[in-house]
């Protein structure tokens, strides 16, 4: 059977259908921040709750005010489905609500799905979690500025039908399935967790002692030029930065090593920024990220003629006879300095914060003499490679875990893997 989906025929004789043949679509409302008389003050979802892969961090609750009947229009029930409507980087993000959250509603940057007679609503997630993941979103949005998964958009979504026993069969088996690669992935986040401390705890005992150069040196004072990129709409895959042309991520500059594979391509038809390419040797420093990781540094060690910094980073060209880069990278690793960092780092959300350029360039940088400094980073370098060795090894079975996931996914919610259902 011919269909509209991303990926052609579904293997089972499934019709094809729309999301709001399985449930109905709901708006959330406009945020309201004074009490009109008779309002009541309740939690509400928003869109940093609605993490990828179907996760809800409901950690970080905010307030709004609802009236009584908004209240209870807008509920949040065991078996809805929550949906990411706008913004860059969440828009149809998905998850599957799995108890009742009392008094809760929900805010115009959320669509809720309620399923409708047997339907399954971890069918209806798992399937939006695959769409997404397969960049389908994007395309059927057909994003030119902000994009929006609207209310109309998202019932409109075709989908497969398979029978109300089949979708809980193949939810069922997803759950488990899913269920033990995320604990497999917690696990290995944990060891690399342990690995990072180890690794901190190396640096911070070579670090010690160390006599500056120039007593109350801060950062500006090592550096000769610092340059800021741009947030272009990109498209939701890297590009290699030599061949295609893509813009960096925050996440280029975690924890002291720089990633040029976290990128998002640059579409063709805009005009890329050759002033805002990374050079080896830069000193990389995100100014907005989470909590542990806003102000991170690395050291761009190759070249990428075009691979552009986005406006979450900035790049740092240190005086050569004053501060070597990597030297650099280790101390603003170190714990004064992050301290002083996440001191300084302001923020609406938890999940992203900002230091400004300013508190970063007065950062104070007790750097020795330059020989001083290539000593420390050959007893660095001899000390931690086989830890980053094995960071990186971990930390490439994490995401083949989740690639892993991401196709089991998809391949059982569009009927491509057979799951022999249970007599």
């Amino acid at each position: 059977m011919s269909t509209p989906l991303p990926w052609g025929d579904t293997n089972p004789p499934w019709a094809i259908g729309q999301v709001k043949h399985l449930g109905s679509v709901t708006l959330g409302k406009m945020l309201q921040t004074k009490d009109t008389g008779q309002d009541v003050l309740a939690a509400y979802m928003r869109a940093a709750n609605v993490q990828p892969d179907g996760v809800l961090a409901l950690d970080d609750v905010k307030e709004m005010w609802f009236s009584p009947r908004e209240l209870r229009d807008l509920t949040l029930r065991q078996g809805d489905v929550v949906v990411v409507e706008g913004g860059q980087g969440g828009f149809g993000r998905a998850a599957y609500i799995r108890g009742d959250l009392d008094g809760w509603g929900f805010q115009n940057s959320i669509n809720r799905i309620r399923s409708n007679g047997d339907n399954d609503g971890r069918f209806l997630a798992y399937y939006l979690i695959a769409l997404r993941a397969t960049g389908f979103i994007r395309r059927y949005c057909n994003v030119v500025s902000m994009p929006h998964l609207t209310a109309e958009k998202l019932a409109a979504i075709p989908i497969p039908l398979p029978s109300a026993p089949e979708q809980r069969f193949i939810s069922d088996h997803l759950d488990r399935e899913t269920g033990e690669i995320d604990s497999l992935i917690a696990t290995q986040d944990r060891f690399v967790g342990l690995l990072q401390e180890r690794r901190q705890a190396v640096v911070e005992h070579e670090l010690a002692g160390v006599v500056p150069a120039v007593p109350g040196t801060r950062l500006k004072h090592l550096v000769q030029s610092i340059r800021q990129g741009w947030s272009p709409q990109c498209l939701p895959w890297p590009g290699d930065g030599i061949q295609t042309w893509a813009v960096l991520k925050a996440g280029a500059a975690n924890r002291g090593v720089f990633r040029p594979e976290e990128n998002k391509e640059l579409p063709e038809d805009l005009m890329p920024r050759p002033s805002t390419v990374v050079r080896r040797g830069d000193l990389v420093v995100s100014r907005a990220n989470t909590r542990d990781l806003v102000g991170s540094a690395a050291v761009v060690s190759g070249d990428y003629p075009r691979l552009m910094l986005s406006d979450k980073l900035y790049a740092l060209a240190l005086d050569g006879s004053k501060a070597l880069p990597r030297y650099a990278a280790y101390l603003m690793a170190s714990r004064r300095i992050r301290d002083l960092i996440e001191m300084n780092a302001t923020g609406a959300s938890s999940s992203m914060l900002n230091i400004t350029r300013d508190e970063i360039v007065n950062l104070p940088m007790d750097v020795p003499e330059i020989a001083e400094q290539c000593r420390v980073l050959k007893r660095l370098d001899a000390e931690i490679a086989d830890i980053d060795t094995l960071i990186a090894k971990t930390q490439r079975h994490i995401e083949l875990a989740r690639e892993r996931r991401r196709a089991l996914i998809t391949a059982a919610v569009t009927g491509q893997m057979d799951i022999p259902m249970e007599v």
